[in-house]
Order: structure tokens, then sequence, then C-alpha cells
């Protein structure tokens, strides 16, 4: 069996950040009174309603200190419950506000890092003139010396050499970057470890792919999510419902007591039956889900959050939300399962043909390919033959690879046209010039596939010479890293240009649940569309040109920081560790931002229960003494259990930003396991704690004498 598995680290997990901060956690109070705002706080309708409560609340108690509410509650009954409203408000700010805020540290982080770099910009005589990355634009070419920072976003057009990342990534470990193949692509602010690169630049200053980072992870950009959308709206509706319920309790409490009065025959006043304004909007707050109305926006930026801080940056919002939705993964074979440097290991020739003649036109075909598949082909071949019968002759003309002919090879003077590529490609390309493919060819090709290497055709003029042989080396751990995704639930397909014999071994070695042979970027996109076209939710990894159209065209298209700048741009989401398996955690990030956001919504909408039962008997079962057999909590009194109420609604909201900011914890089980376990954890216990919490905060206001 040729493909071999090392055991080197494929990319480590960004340095853990602290949850709180308390630099951060003082820039966010502060951030919690200017949102008090309405023309921010209407962004956030059901925390608007609180706020517009909480102000008539206050009307109330200038209208009691003025002496103008006749027999209506205690001042000090108000005052407690007026201060409650607006800290639950304060606490809803708080919690977007310092999601935001850690969104802005990194940011500032990361601006340190964007300065103005020294540049030699190559003119178009050759010689260098000095600059720096403020004057650079794109197309400029730039000389970058080992030490030196590269000065802006770019792919290296000529050369090879070690780059350190860590400014961006937080690796300490150096990455190989060259020109000629998709991992060509460097970011401003890296430095050179090695050698002298040529770099074709890409953005100018301000335009960079750091700069949109910073710009994204600082919220400027960030769109509500159409789920987060229609949650919102959800929980409009049921803030307009409650209020449609609560509003009409006050002029049928008030026409209640006047028609009291007048039945008795009493003048004046009725002590007021516990439907006055201000206990009325308790009973609004506390019944709305203001809970999940306040950790909303904080749940979704804290996902992008944590996305970064696994060193992946997402374009939006929508890009974290829609992952955990995805049902379908491609992977490119070539750098993603294999480690992507497949080495000539055997020259096979066929139909009498010699095995130094086979080496001899293989080499000259690969003599300019600066792939590593084509230098390491002119390394096996100069092992036996001296260079100068490899070298190209004046006037041969180097035809470059491309996905779409699958082939590469050489124009030589003397009109001979040296060709390796694809079997299929180079038989395709023998027919179309009226050759015969051997027959011995085709079982040499299958034997090759069969064994897991990926076999080069080699053609001189109207003859196949016979094949080259390129052994794959599979990415550590990837079996178990795509044994994961399916335990996911998700399907997993890898793609390749390699005919279907050397797929299906490295695919059955990897184990993905199926693959696409012979691909080029059209079959590529057309697969997507048809997958998508079933309904599926695909994700798409690439690192190439060639990779870009279905990037573009996948749901999640998750590019590698080392690629093209065409994938990066294509891509919703960039790898900084460009580690293709990574997916396992934009999978994973998504799926634990829906389970946070289902999960604090079960236990908002299952607070209102608890609050019910709270709430409700302790202000109708003087009125209605039907209701006494549902006041099982047995506050002290109808101003207890509504102030009760009111404080346990304003606390959990900071109880419950830790969660909303960390996630919850996912687990890779089945759908309807998931949706068991968050009802049993997240609904029971919505309903069991604020029973607790409301119990607890009336016994203490009891023993301390604050109600009466």
């Amino acid at each position: 069996m040729s493909i071999t598995v090392t055991e080197a680290p494929i990319g480590q997990p960004a340095p853990k950040r602290e949850l709180f901060n308390a630099g951060l956690a003082m820039a966010a109070l502060k951030q919690s009174v200017v949102m008090l705002r309405p023309d921010i706080q209407w962004r956030n309708p059901v925390m608007f309603v609180v706020e517009i409560g909480a102000g008539l609340t206050l009307g109330s108690i200038v209208r009691a200190a003025l002496g103008l509410s006749g027999t209506g509650p205690r001042l000090g009954y108000l005052i407690a419950l007026d201060v409650w409203l607006w800290l639950t408000v304060l606490f809803a700010n708080f919690a977007t506000a310092f999601a935001e805020e850690r969104g802005r540290a990194q940011a500032a982080s990361m601006r340190r890092t964007r300065v103005a770099t020294p540049a030699s910009r190559l003119r178009a005589d050759g010689s260098v003139e000095a600059t720096t990355s403020v004057g650079l634009t794109p197309g400029d070419r730039v000389v970058v010396n080992a030490g030196e920072l590269i000065p802006g976003d770019g792919e290296i057009i000529e050369g090879a050499a070690s780059v350190d990342e860590s400014a961006i990534t937080g690796e300490s470990a150096a990455v190989i970057r060259a020109a000629g193949g998709d991992r060509s692509g460097v970011t401003g602010g890296t430095r050179l470890l090695s050698d002298r690169v040529v770099v074709q630049i890409s953005a100018g200053f301000g335009q960079s792919f750091l700069d949109r980072m910073i710009a994204l992870v600082e919220g400027a950009v960030r769109q509500r999510t159409p789920n987060e959308i229609a949650l919102t709206l959800v929980l409009t509706a049921f803030s307009l419902i409650f209020l449609i319920v609560v509003v009409p309790l006050w002029p049928m409490a008030y026409n209640a007591e006047q028609y009291m009065a007048g039945y008795l025959g009493l003048s004046g006043a009725l002590p007021s039956l516990g439907t006055d304004v201000p206990t009325l909007i308790a009973l609004l707050v506390c019944l709305i889900p203001t809970t999940i109305g306040a950790l909303l926006a904080a749940i979704g930026i804290a996902g992008m959050d944590r996305a970064l801080r696994a060193n992946i940056i997402a374009k939006s919002g929508k890009a974290v939300e829609t992952a955990g939705d995805v049902d379908t993964v491609l992977f490119d074979k070539t750098g993603t399962i294999t480690l992507g440097s497949r080495r000539a290991s055997d020259f096979l020739p066929v139909g009498g043909v010699s095995q130094q003649e086979l080496r001899i036109a293989a080499a000259l075909a690969s003599s300019a390919d600066q792939t590593p598949e084509g230098q390491s082909i002119v390394t096996a071949v100069l092992a036996d033959v001296p260079s100068q019968a490899i070298e190209a002759p004046k006037g041969a003309q180097f035809v470059p690879f491309t996905a779409q002919t699958r082939m590469s090879g050489i124009d030589l003077p003397d009109g001979r046209r040296v060709r390796k590529g694809a079997p299929d490609a180079i038989a395709d390309y023998l027919r179309a010039q009226g050759a015969q493919v051997p027959a011995a060819l085709t079982p040499l090709i299958e034997r090759v596939a069969a064994a897991g290497s990926t076999p080069l055709v080699v053609a001189d003029n109207l003859r196949a010479l016979g094949i080259v042989v390129l052994e794959d080396t599979l990415k550590p751990n990837i079996s178990a890293r795509i044994a994961q995704l399916r335990q996911m639930g998700l399907r997993t397909i890898m793609i390749t240009g390699d005919n279907r014999l050397t797929a299906a071994t490295i695919a059955r070695h990897a184990g993905v649940d199926d693959f696409l042979a012979e691909a080029t970027p059209e079959t590529k996109l057309t697969f997507l569309r048809k997958e998508q076209a079933e309904g599926k939710l695909i994700a798409m990894m690439g690192d190439g040109t060639n990779d870009a159209p279905a990037l573009a065209q996948a749901d999640i298209g998750l590019a590698m920081n080392s690629g093209t700048q065409a994938a990066k741009e294509a891509g919703n989401m960039v790898d900084l560790d460009s580690d293709p398996t990574k997916l396992i955690e934009v999978v994973t990030i998504g799926k634990q931002l829906l389970m946070t956001r289902g999960a604090l919504t079960t236990f908002s909408i299952a607070n209102d229960v608890a609050k019910y039962f709270a709430i409700v008997p302790a202000l109708f079962a003087g009125t209605l003494p039907w209701l006494k057999v549902m006041d099982i909590m047995h506050l002290h009194s109808p101003t207890s259990a509504i102030l009760s109420a009111v404080i346990f609604n304003a606390l959990i909201i900071p109880l419950l930003i830790p969660v909303a900011l960390k996630g919850v914890r996912y687990r890779p089980l089945g759908a309807d396991v998931l949706l068991r376990r968050n009802l049993l954890v997240w609904g029971v216990g919505g309903v069991i704690v604020p029973f607790i919490g409301i119990k607890l905060i009336d016994m203490v206001m009891v023993t301390m004498h604050l109600v009466t």
C-alpha cells in the first residue's frame, strides 16, 4: 500500500482568553448607559418595551411624590419596582455591549500589526525603489528578503520561503509559501524568515484582508442573520400578544372599582385591586420573553468571536449560523485529505520504451513545472541522469498545467511535443491527433491507482512512453477527523482530479462517504449545484484559484489563508491556520451557536410559566378566590410577589451572560437526542429555577422587612 501517514500536527487551537476582563466590563457598562437612548434601544423590541415600562413607572413615582396618585401603591414599592426595571434594561444592554467590547479588543490587537511597513517595489526596468505599504497599489511587485515584514496582502510569484504568521494566527511554527501553487498567498504584517521572494500585491493599504478582519471583528458591518431576524419577530409577536392581554386589565379593574364603590354606596376610591399601571407593567415585563430578548444579540456576536478565537475569520454572522446547518461536506483531496506534496516514486515504461527514455521525457516535461509534484519528478530523475540531459534547449516553450487540460509539458525546437498529465487527459490528447493508446497502458494505470498512488502518463509526440508513479500521503489523523464529521451527521465527499481507481482507494482509507473523480472546476460547480438543488446545505474547502467558483457557490466556503487571493475572496470564511480539517471547528461553532440560541429561548419561555404562577394568583386571588388554588408558591404578599418576580427577571440576565458568550457545549449526538436533552435541561430547568429563585428573593425581602 503506497499511502503513508505522518504524525506531524496539522494545526493548534488559538490561545484561550479569559471570559471576563475588568477593563472590558467597565467599557461595556458605560456603553450600556449610552444604549438607553431610544434611537438605539428600539432595535431590540423586547427590551424597548421594558424601557417604555420603566419610563411610565418613573412617571408614577413623580405622581406619587407629588401626592397626585390617590390611594395607589406606596412610593417605596414604586421606586424599587422602577429601579429593577431599569436594571433589567441595563443588564440586557451590558450583555450586548460586553460581547461587542470583546470584539473591539481583538480588533485593537490586530490593528497594532497594521503599520506602514517599508517596502521594496520593483520597477518595470527591474530596478528597485524604496517605499512603504501605504504607497502600494494592487498589481505592484515587491521584493521581500529574509527578516523583513511582508508589506501587504498578495501572492508569491517568484521564489519560496518560510513565513512567520504568528502576528495573524498566533502560531509560532513557520509555514512554507512558494510560487506556482495553491500555497502562494501571503498576508501583510507577517515576516519572512528565509530566502527571498517577489510578491505581487493584491490589495492597497486600508483595503487589505487584515483591514476587513478588523472591521468585521469590531462589528461595524455585522448584519443580523435570517434566523436571528426571524426569532426577533417571534419575540416581538409574543410581546405584542401579552401587551394586548395586559393593557385592558387596567380599565377593567378601574370600572370594577367604581362599580363596587357605587354598589356599596361608598364615596371616594377603593383600595387598588393590584392592577395599577406600574403593577401591570411589572406583569407585562415578567411575561414577555425578556431573557432571550436581552441575550439574543450577544449570542450572535459571541458566535463570530468564538470563530475568531479558533483562527477562523467569518465574513458574516450568517456564515457562522449556516455552518450549524450544513449536512454535506466537500473535501478537496490534495492538500486537504492528503498532504499535497506527492512525490515521484517510480517510472513504468510501456511498449518497449526504455526507462531512461521515459525518465528524460518526464523530466523535460517538468523542467519548468514549479509544483511540488513536478519538482519531485526532476529530483528523482537527477539521481540517475546528468543534469545536461534534461536541460530545456534554447527556444523551447513550456506548456503550463491548467485545471481544464490537466496536463503540462514542453514544445522543443526540433518539433517534439512532450506532455505529462492525468491518464484520461493524455489519452484524449493522443486520440485527438489520431494516435493509439497502448493496450498495456490501461492495466498498468489500474494497478498503480489500485495501490492508492497517482499515475501520470508521459507522451512524446504521438507515443505514450509510460507512467510516472506519484505517492500520496494522508494527513495525520485525517480518518479520525472525518469520522468525527460523520458522527455529527454530516455526509463527506472527496473531490479530486485523479482517476476513479486512485480516488476510490484514497476515499476508502480516509473514510469519506463518497468521492468525485477527474473533477474540473466546472464539474465541481455542477456537482455542488446538483446537491443544493436537492435541498442540501454544502460546505466546501479550497485554496486554489480553480476552487473559487465552488467556494463562492457553496453555503459555507472555507478558504485557506495560505491559498490564492481569488479563493479567499470567494469564500465566506477564511482559516488563518490553513488547516482544511478546521471545518470540524466551524461546524461545531455553528451548531453551538444554534444550540445556545435554542437553549436560552427554551429557558426564557419556560421562565414565564413560573413567573405566571408567582404573579397572577397574588394579584387576583383577592378578587377571584378560585385563583387561590394556583398560589402554589405561597409568596408573602402581592407586593412581594411582584417585586420578587421582577428582581429575578433582572438578575437572571447577567447570570446567563457567560452561557451566551461561551456557548452551550455541543455534543455530536442525533437531532432527536439533542432536542430531548435541550427540553429536559433548559425547558424543565427554566421552569424549576424561577420557582426557587423567586421564593428565595421573597423570603429575603420578608426577613429584611423590605415588603409588607
